[in-house]
């Protein structure tokens, strides 16, 4: 997941056949679970879900709805949308039924069980803010409009059948699409069938139903669908379609010039306000990633798919290629977590940052300051010394304020443990070559046991590696990062003093309506912003006659400004309001000041790097 709020997920979908069932209710049973969600009988912003039940041996059944699902890492009580459940056998009889808990319903008589049916509503719409779940993972029931289609949110499974084959109807409005990694067995104007191999798969495939904003791409023998509801219309899918193309052949080179994938879907929604949750951000499946991205510019929004997608679509590799039991075999209601967090989401993250500097997409330059943030996010704001297989084991609870932890020391674990492997193949194999390694020898259909993953990856690289994890992934000591950047060249302070150009000190904020960087708050305002006269709520216009803009800020503070001689005239333009409350203009004149700043987490080239350091380097990044 990203956040950025970042959440993931893992599994399939379902399906069943709608037109048939006055039919079948005289039908022997089945060996398979069908599902009916009807999507055009809409009542109180719910929708009924209909389950024609397999054979069933026992007197008894429970029919569970997730309380957590895969790669959210945060419980989420499914079974609390869910109203008016039913139980009937073959003649329309009502079964009895006790609710259990939350998330479980107790059927009685259930060999002569032949349907459920119950309501469902979304949780876009949850009643409380502290109800609500973080939207990429929830569901939308937004009649003639949009539905979002998290599986595990509408269907759950009867005990101990979680392994049978899944079938999935969606009766839809007309001129309704479903955007989905699935591959439907049939379609009309008015309904969609899906077949699923089992209930975990089922939870792992998306859809989104609304009139099509589609585009197409094609990466190498994978088709890639980009799917996109803007209220608006301000967001469209050709766009983003175009600017994701890149990253993607981009990884597709990375992986070796293979996908292990045929279809993948990327269902984006955009709200024209703040969900419930207050968080934008994707969460990752394995053939899809469905995101919740507020309304930008086109060039930054397209820039933010890009870099948010960078991260989701490498979990192609990690949890689907590779993954442990505790995945492959979910309890979705008493989930064991693995202990190897570091790898699903570290090394995804370190991965969707590295790609783009090894296949050109950034300069060294941009690819340390990625790194630099990593560093500055995890020391700051988590526990260092904390184990990271103890953290991730018990990250449902006990470590839950650490899980952000996973996109900025684990991409960090990531690197050291590339640089390691480099080091020790003197260049030739780094940790892409292990996950591609490790995708063979497991595979989506062969989990590992989650205590023997370190000693399998040491059998595969070298025996200096298993202390790398028994140190600094398993153990407390935090990573060498020092040692680790001298290897490949690179001079690392944790605080250096520098001189630099003064932007003016205040905090900086954003005017989303306006789409401008604002002043947002003066208390630490240094000597140069007082005496340029910045105050709270300026719009922050043009530097020396430059246009200010979200996407460039950053640029222009850090690199433009700082080119400007110590003592030169500096310009800054701001919109203010006035007396009426209209946002006029005003010019804010003075000279470039320097002064002495604290810099934490210096990286920058050594100047007295060796030969072996660079060609290590060389390596690492794919530098010439």
């Amino acid at each position: 997941m990203m956040l950025k709020k970042k959440l993931l997920l893992l599994a399939l979908g379902l399906q069943l056949g709608i037109a048939g069932f006055a039919q079948q209710k005289t039908a022997a049973p089945t060996k398979n679970c069908q599902v009916t969600i009807d999507l055009t009988q809409v009542k109180n912003d719910k929708v009924m879900v209909t389950v024609l039940a397999p054979a069933i041996m026992e007197q008894e059944t429970i029919y569970n709805m997730p309380k957590i699902v895969p790669g959210t890492y945060s419980i989420s009580d499914f079974g609390r949308f869910v109203s008016e459940f039913k139980a009937f056998d073959k003649a329309g009889r009502a079964l009895a039924v006790e609710k259990l808990d939350t998330n479980r319903w107790k059927i009685a008589n259930a060999a002569t069980l032949h349907r459920i049916t119950y309501w469902v509503d979304d949780t876009f719409d949850a009643a409380k803010k502290g109800d609500a779940i973080f939207e990429p993972g929830g569901t939308n029931i937004e009649e003639d409009k949009n539905f979002l289609i998290n599986t595990f949110g509408f269907i759950g499974y009867f005990e101990g059948l979680k392994q049978i084959p899944y079938e999935l109807t969606i009766t839809k409005p007309e001129g309704f699409y479903g955007s989905t990694p699935l591959q439907a067995v049939s379609t009309t104007a008015t309904a969609d069938r899906y077949l699923i191999q089992n209930y975990v798969e089922l939870a792992d495939a998306p859809l989104m139903y609304n009139r099509p904003d589609t585009s197409i791409v094609n990466i190498g023998k994978t088709e890639v669908l980009v799917s996109v509801y803007s209220p608006s219309k301000r967001v469209t899918s050709k766009p983003i379609a175009e600017n994701v193309k890149g990253i993607l052949e981009a990884q597709r080179s990375y992986l070796g010039g293979t996908l292990p994938v045929d279809k993948y879907a990327f269902i984006i929604y955009v709200p024209e306000k703040a969900g419930k949750s207050g968080s934008y951000g994707a969460l990752e499946h394995s053939y899809s990633s469905v995101y919740f991205l507020p309304e930008m510019p086109e060039q930054q929004f397209s820039s933010t798919m890009r870099d948010v997608a960078a991260h989701e679509f490498f979990h192609i590799v990690t949890p689907l290629s590779v993954h442990s039991e505790e995945i492959a075999y979910f309890d979705f209601i008493n989930p064991k977590m693995s202990k190897h967090l570091w790898m699903y989401e570290g090394v995804t993250e370190y991965f969707a940052s590295h790609v783009q500097r090894y296949e050109g997409l950034f300069t060294t330059n941009d690819f340390m300051q990625k790194i630099r943030d990593y560093i500055a996010n995890s020391r700051t704001y988590y526990n260092d010394t904390l184990p990271f297989t103890v953290m991730s084991a018990n990250v449902l609870d006990e470590y839950a304020d650490q899980y952000g932890n996973v996109y900025q020391k684990g991409a960090l674990i990531g690197m050291a443990l590339d640089i390691r492997l480099r080091e020790l193949s003197n260049g030739e194999y780094g940790l892409r070559n292990l996950m591609l390694d490790l995708s063979k020898t497991y595979g989506k259909d062969k989990p590992f046991q989650d205590d023997t993953l370190f000693d399998t990856i040491t059998e595969l690289t070298f025996p200096q590696i298993r202390e790398f994890f028994s140190r600094y992934v398993e153990g407390s000591e935090p990573l060498p990062l020092q040692e680790t950047f001298s290897k490949v060249g690179i001079s690392y302070e944790p605080v250096a003093v520098e001189r630099v150009n003064s932007y003016g000190g205040f905090i900086p904020g954003y005017d989303r309506e306006a789409d401008k960087i604002t002043v947002a708050e003066t208390r630490e305002m240094d000597a140069f912003g007082k005496k340029m006269g910045f105050k709270i709520d300026d719009q922050l216009l043009t530097l020396n006659g430059q246009e200010i803009t979200p996407l460039n800020v950053k640029e222009l503070f850090s690199t433009d400004l700082q080119r400007l001689e110590s003592g030169s005239p500096i310009e800054i333009v701001v919109g203010r309001k006035n007396a009426r409350g209209k946002i006029k203009k005003k010019k804010l004149k003075g000279v470039v000041t320097t002064q002495e700043k604290e810099i934490p987490h210096v990286l920058k080239p050594a100047s007295d790097a060796t030969e072996q350091q660079q060609r290590l380097r060389a390596a690492w990044l794919n530098e010439a």
